[in-house]
This record gives C-alpha cells, structure tokens and sequence, in this order.
C-alpha cells in the first residue's frame, strides 16, 4: 500500500527540520527572524507547520545551506520529465 504525504506532512517536517538546525546553530526564534528579515512570530507560526509563503520557505532553507540539494532535485525531475518518451 501506499502511503500517501500530504501537504500538512510536508509543513510539519519542515517546521520541526527549522526548529532542529535553528537549535543546533544555537539561535532562538528571535535572532532567526532577525537575520532573515522575519518576525519571531513568523518563525514561530512555520516552525509549527503553520502557512509560510514561499519566500519564508526559501529564506529558511537557503540559510541552513539546504537550497543546493532542494535545486538539485528539481533539476533532475526537470530532466526526468524531459526524457519521457511517447514512443
């Protein structure tokens, strides 16, 4: 059987990998915001897999060096798609 992620999963896993590299780099919600231009309230609210926008989301990931690898995946599902072959 398939078990099926969902949008909720996905949010969830990001909020709690946030929290995790934020505590490792010894950083409190606060000083997060602070140097991504954010709020503490807006690092609170993805960190709890609450809505983000995309630019929350990319500034986060981009900060903790994560970017590269998220690029890399989807540069090889762009190739992917482009290898499929009708015939």
């Amino acid at each position: 059987m398939i078990d099926p992620i969902t949008i909720k999963d996905v949010k969830l896993k990001l909020g709690e990998l946030c929290r995790k590299k934020r505590q490792s780099y010894g950083l409190s919600q606060e000083d997060l915001g602070e140097v991504l231009g954010l709020s503490r309230y807006t690092i609170q609210k993805f960190e709890s897999g609450k809505n983000a926008t995309l630019d929350t989301v990319l500034k986060i990931v981009n900060h903790f060096g994560l970017l590269p690898s998220i690029t890399k995946e989807i540069d090889q599902e762009i190739a992917n798609q482009n290898n499929i072959s009708l015939y």
